[in-house]
């Protein structure tokens, strides 16, 4: 396929979609908990460790990579985990993963209750870069661009990023180039084979990203 460019559908006071209704607009979600349990990633997320329960948002004003899957999945908190509430530990959020990733102005704010622990990286002329990242959240905003980009594929098959894919019959997509900017994420884990940001800054902060 040519390149394609799907802006994403505008959501003051930015441009977004909610991954939250992704599943509502392409049919991805099983009904009942174990159709949920069957959406659990092969070499994803769900089998490295149980998430804290606690989100924390991510910007960008850039976001380019090489090689993008995106599926959906469940996350897990320990047993009794004070952060679970009414979700019996089990979050259900999209898997975006990207091979090669570079994003300018990276900022990552999580709320400790009165306080938030702000991150910022690569601002100062050079961007972030990772390998293998794989970001599992509920929600994310921006406009959007793909190149080559299938859409409905079985997430068992997906091979643009080695080593992630999810089970059998789960909707997915995956495309040979993505880029999104003015990036907002609302996420709950990251993982990266290789996670390199320039200019760090890390401190406790009352503004959010």
């Amino acid at each position: 396929m040519s390149e394609q460019t799907a802006p994403i559908e505008p959501d003051p006071p930015q441009s977004g979609v909610r991954w939250r209704r992704f599943a509502v607009t392409f049919g991805t979600v099983a009904v009942g908990a174990a159709g949920m349990i069957a959406l659990t990633a092969q070499g994803a997320l769900g089998a490295q460790f149980a998430i804290s329960g606690m989100p924390f948002t991510v910007t960008a004003d850039r976001l380019d990579g090489t090689g993008f899957e995106q599926f959906a999945t469940i996350d897990h908190m320990i047993e009794n985990s004070p952060n679970e509430g009414d979700t019996g530990g089990q979050v259900l959020v999209m898997v975006s993963a990207i091979d090669r990733a570079k994003l300018t102005n990276l900022c990552q704010s999580i709320s400790l209750g009165g306080i938030n622990l702000r991150i910022t990286a690569g601002d100062a002329g050079t961007p972030v870069t990772a390998r293998t990242l794989v970001v599992d959240g509920d929600e994310v905003a921006g406009n959007a661009s793909f190149t080559n980009i299938n859409v409905g594929q079985d997430a068992s098959t997906l091979d643009q990023v080695p080593g992630v894919r999810g089970n059998p019959g789960v909707f997915s997509q995956q495309a040979d180039k993505v880029t999104i900017t003015n990036v907002r994420q609302h996420n709950y884990a990251t993982t990266a084979a290789v996670f390199t940001l320039p200019n760090l800054h890390m401190s406790f902060s009352s503004d959010e990203c």
